[in-house]
């Protein structure tokens, strides 16, 4: 199987058109006729992911966040993706992101946030994101300590808690603040993403109940979702997860 193969299976699911205009998502290094040995799916690609794909014996990693965001004009050893990208070349290792393609396709990142929390009903919100349904109303208390441990959070940063059960839910994984009025239109009871601006709390007292996972909290999942959409769709693909935490954010308790 070649690399192309992955990728067109890939983007089969999550089209690159789907991705935001300031991603870039899709092929970042290697060749699309080389022959795949296996692939290893993480969040970030970083030296001890390719250390961990050399030693697996698989030549295609596949992240969700791109290495390359900006464009490379030396590649050295002056920066952890200059150091990424000689390694990945130098092992011969294929690199594909998908990133907000993944985040918007139909089943992506929001989805997979939401069947872990157990909403029903889930529907697209315009803007981005996804709103659902718990099966049954949860007490804001409740719900915040359940989606706190779901997601394994060293710390959940919420507003003030809400007085009235919790019903419906809006989603958006990652920096996801800027669809919380798109939240409030639909009349969400709740709003979970990953980062938060700090001014984007106000005004939303009585109104919403928000949780702010972190970023890597929230799109943990990301790589249980590529891994079925891959066994799936290529089942004869050896596919494994990093079982490296490329979280950089520390938590002292």
């Amino acid at each position: 199987m070649k690399v192309r193969e992955v990728v067109s299976a890939l983007e089969k699911f999550a089209p690159l058109p789907l991705q935001e205009s300031y991603d870039n998502a899709g092929l970042q290094c290697g060749l699309t006729e080389a022959e795949v040995s296996g692939a290893l799916l993480c969040l970030d690609v970083t030296d001890e992911v390719l250390c961990e794909a050399v030693d697996l014996g698989c030549n295609m990693v596949i992240s969700h966040h791109p290495l390359l965001f900006h464009a490379v004009k030396c590649v050295s050893d002056r920066s952890n993706i200059e150091r990424c990208l000689r390694k990945a070349i130098q092992n011969d290792i294929a690199i594909y992101s998908s990133h907000t393609n993944l985040d918007n396709a139909e089943d992506g990142v929001n989805y997979m946030i939401a069947e872990k929390i157990g909403l029903v009903d889930v529907v697209p919100m315009q803007g981005g994101g996804v709103i659902g349904y718990l099966p049954m109303e949860e007490q804001a208390e409740f719900f915040l300590e359940r989606v706190k441990e779901v997601f394994r959070c060293s710390c959940l940063m919420h507003n003030e808690m809400l007085s009235r059960p919790i019903g419906s839910v809006a989603i958006c994984g990652g920096a996801g603040d800027f669809a919380i009025d798109e939240a409030v239109r639909q009349e969400a009871d709740a709003f979970i993403t990953g980062e938060m601006h700090y001014h984007r709390y106000f005004g939303h007292e009585d109104e919403i109940q928000i949780a702010v996972l972190g970023h890597y909290e929230s799109e943990q999942f990301t790589t249980e979702l590529l891994s079925r959409v891959l066994t799936e769709k290529l089942p004869d693909l050896p596919v494994y997860i990093t079982e490296i935490n490329t979280n950089p954010i520390k938590y002292l308790i």
